[in-house]
């Protein structure tokens, strides 16, 4: 495994979002990714080491119909864009993960648009899949059509575009949609890029299925734990940590395979702050920074942004809004969120064995949860409150709590102590 994940937490920005940008492809150049290069102190100050981009590739709407793997799209800039990007966050020490999407492409995609003239026989028709003549479509999404991951020149395509980028200074990949892909395509794939990138890190987004086999099977370094993200959400909201419970004994099992990619928000839930009080969607936090994984804060729930995910065209945008010019412009009261996020990094970067450690439920109530991990030497303790009456916190000095936790945990709050 990348010594260099054990320390990485990301922040997650979609850019086409992050920046204002058009819903679909235009015909000019918008230089507008350093607009993102603008909040690195923000980033660093924050806690995190890592930005996470979403899609930045050419593409026809959304970033996820892609039309060209070796283009930037023209809303956010160009390649010396891209590579200035690139340079300012290795220049303050900043790791980048790219948005690499190969499940499938838009309908505008060059080798799609030779694939309806020649047919699906042709060399341009065996890069996609068809059926009774017509192309498979992702998920009912007419738009996307799916590549043929059985095809050799499209495993070719995928290694030569992931090499190029990796070439280019980022840090590694979010295969976007991996559940929908054959572990065998990535068992292909990957051991061409890790020839010339053995420190890549490779992760899958994964929502169901059986996490540890696939990560076996296709030579990944991680997924995206949803099974826990869900679990935490909902555990806090119907009042039932016995489900985080349940949650976490999974997580654990996964670990001597592979540890997770962790996170509360991304670009495609409701925003945490929506789901939960402010109070409770702290506590998610603290779970987040406390149970094992490699962590990513999506941009702007570090503030409390809101925002619900809607299934209809443009049922997104909420989840994906335009961030202001400056730090200095963000409403005042997300600031004690950022404090209390800042404080949950503080004590990951303290107690990096975090990273990979079993958290043992050591006292268990529907409306009340208590963790312990330790490294052997160092013993923490995390416990939470959603209760409507306060509780004792465990005895140990304390390193990270919501504000006004002394000797007992309000209601709805939380702390991590150190065992004395």
């Amino acid at each position: 495994m990348q010594d260099w994940v054990d320390h990485v937490i990301w922040w997650q920005v979609y850019p086409l979002g992050f920046v204002g940008a058009e819903a679909e492809a235009v015909d000019r150049t918008e230089h507008r990714l350093d607009r993102i290069e603008g909040w690195f102190d923000y980033l660093l100050e924050l806690g995190c080491n890592g930005l996470a981009l979403g899609p930045v590739f050419a593409s026809e709407t959304h970033g996820y119909d892609t039309v060209d793997h070796l283009r930037i799209d023209s809303r956010l800039g160009t390649d010396s864009d891209m590579d200035a990007l690139i340079g300012a966050a290795r220049a303050k020490g900043i790791r980048v993960l790219l948005d690499g999407v190969f499940n499938h492409v838009g309908r505008s995609h060059p080798q799609f648009v030779r694939a309806e003239q020649d047919g699906p026989d042709s060399d341009a028709g065996r890069w996609f899949r068809w059926k009774d003549g017509r192309p498979r479509t992702f998920e009912g999404h007419d738009l996307l059509v799916e590549l043929n991951h059985d095809e050799p020149a499209v495993q070719e395509h995928v290694a030569q575009v992931m090499t190029h980028w990796l070439d280019r200074g980022v840090d590694g990949w979010r295969l976007d949609a991996a559940y929908a892909v054959s572990p065998a395509f990535w068992a292909a794939v990957l051991p061409r890029v890790r020839e010339a990138h053995p420190d890549a890190w490779i992760v899958g987004e994964m929502i169901h299925g059986d996490y540890a086999s696939y990560v076996r099977e296709s030579g990944l370094d991680s997924i995206t734990q949803y099974e826990l993200w869900k679990a935490t959400w909902s555990a806090l909201k119907d009042a039932n940590f016995f489900e985080l419970a349940h949650a976490l004994g999974r997580h654990d099992e996964l670990l001597p395979t592979f540890v997770p990619a962790t996170f509360v928000g991304n670009h495609d839930v409701t925003r945490i702050a929506s789901t939960l009080d402010d109070d409770d969607a702290d506590i998610a936090a603290a779970l987040l920074f406390f149970v094992a994984g490699t962590p990513t804060v999506y941009y702007g729930d570090e503030q409390g942004f809101r925002g619900i995910k809607e299934e209809r065209v443009g049922g997104d945008d909420a989840i994906r809004p335009e961030f202001p010019a400056t730090p200095d412009d963000l409403a005042p009261y997300g600031w004690p969120h950022y404090r209390r996020h800042q404080a949950l990094i503080a004590m990951r970067r303290r107690f990096p064995w975090l990273h990979h450690a079993h958290a043992e439920v050591s006292g268990l109530e529907n409306t009340a949860v208590t963790l312990t991990a330790t490294d052997g030497t160092t013993t923490l303790v995390l416990s939470a409150n959603i209760g409507d009456a306060p509780v004792p916190r465990p005895a140990g000095d304390i390193v990270a709590a919501a504000d006004g936790v002394e000797n007992d945990l309000r209601p709805h709050s939380w702390a991590v102590t150190v065992r004395p």
